[in-house]
């Protein structure tokens, strides 16, 4: 995790964001995002990582990302946080998915010291990484573009 918070901390709206959304809007999905990472690695990871942490590693993340995915370096559609529907998605299925492909959310990643960090990256990117680390994610990458060639 990078760099402890401050007491107090505010979060400013990083930069490439202003006019997009509102710094309301980004400091709710800050939260929420933060909440349920730090739910997943009390239960999952048995890591005991405080709220105020993961909140500014997430919002570091976000800032160091230029609002662009940290895989593919694709622009990510940051006006769609907080505005999937998990109606419309039950009804829509795929095609309402889709729509949220570019939607930005958080990834966890092992540093090479052996620590977990978090990357911005695309809803899709992360679906499709799923729990894999990044060699091994490369690694099958590199095996789909051999089948399928480039």
């Amino acid at each position: 995790m990078k760099g402890p918070p401050t007491s107090k901390q505010t979060y400013k709206l990083p930069e490439f964001l202003a006019g997009r959304i509102t710094r309301e809007k980004y400091i709710s999905w800050l939260q929420r995002k933060a909440q349920a990472h730090v739910k997943r690695d009390r239960l999952r990871l048995k890591r005991q990582i405080t709220l105020a942490d993961y909140k500014m590693s997430i919002h570091l993340a976000v800032e160091s990302s230029n609002g662009k995915d940290w895989y593919t370096g694709e622009e990510l559609a940051w006006e769609k946080i907080s505005t999937y529907d998990n109606a419309d998605s039950k009804s829509h299925r795929a095609q309402y998915k889709t729509g949220f492909s570019l939607l930005p959310t958080v990834d966890h990643v092992i540093t090479d010291r052996g620590d977990y960090d978090v990357v911005i990256c695309s809803w899709r990117m992360n679906g499709a990484k799923s729990d894999l680390s990044l060699a091994d994610f490369l690694t099958l990458c590199r095996k789909v573009i051999s089948l399928h060639g480039q």
